[in-house]
């Protein structure tokens, strides 16, 4: 029997998976932009809009969002930049 996944607060942000917004010509500049990470106990943060409002009455039958969670959306480029840092397993 497997454990529960939980996050763990204290990793810390290892390297980019990807390239930054900026480097994707994605951003005015702005600081507020999406962005993949890597932490240092392999886990993935992701930084993208929360648009779990918009989707909770949507999701497909076999999804739900716990109360401890977010839907968060990243655009897709900065997703396939990021392929090459995925290992296959």
């Amino acid at each position: 029997m497997s454990q529960r996944w939980e996050a763990d607060s204290s990793a810390l942000f290892k390297r980019r998976l990807g390239k930054s917004a900026a480097e994707l010509g994605m951003t005015d500049n702005n600081p507020s932009c999406p962005d993949l990470w890597e932490l240092d106990n392999g886990d993935i943060a992701v930084i993208g809009r929360d648009l779990t409002a918009e989707y909770s009455y949507r999701l497909p039958e076999d999804v739900s969002i716990g109360e401890d969670e977010r839907l968060v959306i990243l655009p897709r480029t900065m997703l396939i930049a990021a392929k090459e840092d995925i290992p296959n397993a």
